[in-house]
């Protein structure tokens, strides 16, 4: 149930449909090469961290379906206190999805950046680079619009 201070606001790409391909475009682009496991765990850490239900429920979803466990979903929010549950190529991954995310906390320190670019090359670092971008703009157009979880966009 909807209240006033979570109800729907703004049907963004109803309102204006030539904003969405290019999103996801850029979405799609960013992904290829990467592993689809890594991919969905990125973008529900992002989400999480912005708070966006809609891109939560999306990107939950997706992951039950690329075979991420209950138990990875589940720790995610605590990624750092779980080192078991995940390689140290999604840690790198996650830590540097966080400090893009939160660039206004310090921007992506050195030990961060270096640390995901021994797991990753320059391509896919690139790649990791604007899939972080575009979950965030999906992230803060979806939470701006209230776009509901569950809803359409």
């Amino acid at each position: 149930m909807s209240t006033p201070e979570t109800a729907p606001r703004l049907p963004v790409f109803r309102l204006a449909p030539d904003i969405y391909a290019p999103l996801l475009a850029l979405t799609q682009a960013a992904k290829k090469g990467l592993d689809p496991v890594l991919v969905e765990l990125l973008l529900i850490r992002a989400s999480q961290l912005n708070r966006c239900a809609f891109c939560l429920d999306m990107h939950v979803t997706d992951a039950r379906k690329a075979g991420v466990s209950e138990e990875r979903i589940t720790l995610l929010s605590a990624w750092e206190e779980a080192p078991a549950h995940y390689t140290e190529k999604e840690r790198a991954a996650l830590a540097f999805t966080e400090a893009v995310t939160l660039v206004s906390h310090g921007g992506v320190p050195d030990e961060v950046y270096e640390r995901a670019a021994a797991h990753f090359g320059d391509a896919e670092l690139a790649r990791l680079l604007a899939l972080i971008t575009a979950i965030n703009s999906w992230n803060r157009l979806n939470v701006a619009a209230r776009t509901p979880a569950g809803g359409v966009l």
